[in-house]
């Protein structure tokens, strides 16, 4: 008798689960799909399981967004492809709730199951469910439909494919803005799969319905649609068709309709060709740069330097840059901002004179910026600058606001100038560093912040890996060692860290005369936190060091401190011994 019942045994328990009022063993449930149609193999799975789940209106969106998920998958525990269409069914449904996010993946679910699907299984099954979604009586299928086109349409035969064209131009037509907000976001996707000739007729006609929508919401959708469009169509058609809309839109009512236009303009550019961006979507572009919106003079702002690309040199300094100079004073920060984030890339494409006549003024007034955010956006970049102009004009002009923002008030900015200072040391060579920078290192490992003191530590390592040792030994080393007595103990830590991280690099001797007597003689601090510490930073020495000085000097300091009064310590203090032990046995 329990060798009958135990094949009912999952789906019993799933049923009790799927009933139960705790939605987390609902949703468990429902995680476990896969291994329930293991179980019950492929043929009970289709008979019983799938039409179970047909049936089981769960009202919690969590339940039916895990479902249509896991359907997704589904097609090798049915029986793989010759039986995929059973699957459809409980999609179809769950394409109607009303929870978008429910929908979203139940569409996402059927497209990749459509997309396995044989071409006769798509044409009996699959068209006849995206043509009853769009024909819902509410509009929830309507709007899933529209995201299912593209699957469908190439299975279909000739007379098929017109119905389905014509199906689409209604739903563009829906009474709903939500509809139409669907079927204008997926136009795109629908479009890559209809022939040239329809794409150049019905299509283009339905976009140009679109772009007059009274909804901007609907609108800035299809403005969404250009781009991909756009790479559909011969340069020629593109420009007949799609560029007057975009130059249209780029003085729409609507803000969010120029937002979208400022974002898609350079997909657009592409598109079109160099010629017709030249004469007609540079004066579009300069109004967008020129918005009363911040959000749209953002996203214009953003795609500076990739329109400057398309452009020639003096197109860029005659209509563009005045734009830049007007945004690099701009009200907002947020828009000052993204201007510093691309505006060093303008740099190469102008030229060096030009760079140095028009945007080296711009550079300095936004590096001294009070928004942080912007002077940090200019100093990730300088790398661009310095390739144009060259080391000497960059050192003059920038250095002495590079300085100024090494001692800024907000320390990410300081943070970012240390990651920023070995691209800069390598840059400038060492002669030039000594003089100007080589202070603002040591002063850091003073900061009182710890992520830059963290950040200043391993910038003395990389300033030691690019320069050498003996440099090192000579500018570095010595300054550094002198810190150990600071009074305050956060800082001997740092120093404690910036030897264990220049030991490495300065190899067994160096360390053996000058770094190891400095971290043995800190292991008579009155600070735990520091003891442990050297523990630690003992423990990294052991396999640059000979083993004769692991023998005669770290072990007997390793041993002392593992019988410290502190736990940590002893603790850090054994895990070193130990490790010193290993490093022992091996060699």
């Amino acid at each position: 008798m329990a060798m009958i019942d135990e094949p009912l045994y999952p789906i019993a328990v799933l049923i009790d689960e799927l009933k139960n009022d705790d939605i987390q063993l609902r949703l468990n449930s429902i995680r476990r799909l896969s291994t329930i149609a293991r179980a019950l193999g492929e043929e009970r799975t289709r008979k019983e399981l799938i039409p179970f789940l047909s049936e089981n209106n769960d009202d919690d969106d969590e339940v039916l967004l895990a479902m249509a998920e896991e359907l997704g998958v589904f097609i090798p525990y049915v029986g793989g492809l010759e039986h995929a269409n059973v699957l459809l069914p409980p999609l179809e449904t769950l394409c109607t709730v009303e929870e978008t996010c429910v929908r979203d993946k139940a569409v996402e679910s059927l497209c990749r199951i459509g997309a396995q699907m044989r071409e006769q299984d798509v044409v009996e099954h699959f068209i006849p469910l995206v043509k009853r979604l769009a024909a819902g009586e509410w509009f929830t299928a309507r709007v899933s439909s529209c995201g299912l086109f593209h699957i469908a349409y190439p299975s279909a035969a000739e007379a098929l494919k017109t119905e389905l064209r014509t199906i689409y131009r209604q739903l563009c037509q829906d009474d709903m803005p939500m509809v139409r907000r669907s079927a204008a976001t997926n136009l795109g996707k629908f479009a890559a799969t209809v022939e040239p000739a329809h794409l150049k007729t019905e299509i283009m006609s339905i976009f140009e319905e679109l772009t007059q929508d009274d909804q901007d919401s609907v609108r800035l959708l299809a403005v969404e649609g250009c781009g991909a469009l756009g790479k559909l169509l011969e340069p020629q058609d593109c420009v007949a068709h799609i560029l007057p809309v975009i130059v249209n839109f780029s003085q729409d009512k609507s803000w969010r309709v120029r937002y979208m236009v400022a974002n898609q303009l350079y997909e657009l550019c592409e598109a079109v060709g160099p010629e017709p961006t030249r004469s007609d979507v540079v004066p579009a572009y300069v109004r967008l740069l020129r918005d009363n919106e911040a959000e749209v003079r953002i996203a214009a702002a953003g795609k500076v330097t990739k329109i400057c690309r398309i452009l020639n040199p003096e197109l860029a300094i005659q209509h563009i840059l005045p734009c830049v100079k007007e945004l690099s004073t701009d009200s907002s920060q947020h828009v000052r901002s993204a201007l510093a984030t691309v505006i060093m890339g303008m740099a190469p494409i102008l030229g060096k004179d030009a760079t140095i006549e028009q945007l080296l003024p711009i550079f300095l007034s936004l590096l001294k910026d009070e928004f942080p955010d912007v002077r940090l956006n200019i100093i990730s970049k300088l790398d661009q600058v310095n390739q144009v102009i060259g080391i000497d004009l960059l050192s003059q002009s920038l250095l002495p606001a590079i300085v100024e923002l090494a001692e800024d008030r907000h320390w990410r900015v300081r943070l970012a100038i240390i990651e920023y200072i070995p691209l800069l040391a390598s840059q400038l060579g060492v002669g030039f560093f000594d003089d100007k920078l080589g202070a603002l290192c040591m002063q850091w490992l003073k900061d009182k912040v710890y992520s830059i003191r963290d950040a200043a530590a391993n910038n003395v390592k990389r300033l030691a890996e690019e320069f050498g040792p003996d440099w090192a030994m000579q500018h570095i080393v010595p300054q550094v060692l002198d810190m150990i007595n600071n009074p305050h103990y956060l800082y001997r830590m740092t120093i404690l860290q910036a030897i264990s991280l220049l030991a490495p690099v300065m190899g067994s001797e160096i360390t053996c005369s000058k770094l190891l007597p400095v971290v043995v003689n800190a292991s008579k601090d009155r600070v735990p936190n520091i003891k442990f510490n050297v523990a630690k930073v003992l423990q990294s020495l052991i396999p640059i060091v000979d083993q004769s000085v692991v023998e005669k000097t770290i072990r007997p300091c390793l041993v002392e401190l593992s019988e410290d009064p502190d736990v940590d310590v002893r603790f850090f203090a054994t895990q070193a011994l130990q490790s010193s032990d290993q490093v022992m046995m091996s060699s």
